[in-house]
């Protein structure tokens, strides 16, 4: 167990961080999956961009990699893009 205040409280703060990217991550991952359900077209043009937006803010907080977030965008897009 931790002896310092100090390695108490970064074990505080490690498990907020732990479960608000849990969050984030589980909320992008079903706005992805919810995207890819979609079969009309317009509907997936006016969710792409926020779905995108989601994905370069987990990229950026270093939630995901920023390659993996790079490939399920271009994947999405072909996908919206591939609809009839």
């Amino acid at each position: 167990m931790a002896n310092h205040k100090s390695a108490l409280k970064r074990i505080r703060q490690t498990e907020t961080r732990r479960l608000r990217n849990r969050y984030y991550a589980k909320t992008a991952r079903n706005a992805v999956k919810a995207l890819r359900g979609l079969k009309d077209k317009e509907e997936a043009k006016a969710l792409y961009p926020k779905v995108s937006s989601m994905l370069d803010k987990l990229a950026k907080k270093n939630v995901i990699h920023k390659n993996k977030a790079g490939n399920l965008k271009s994947k999405l897009a072909k996908y919206v893009n591939s609809l009839a």
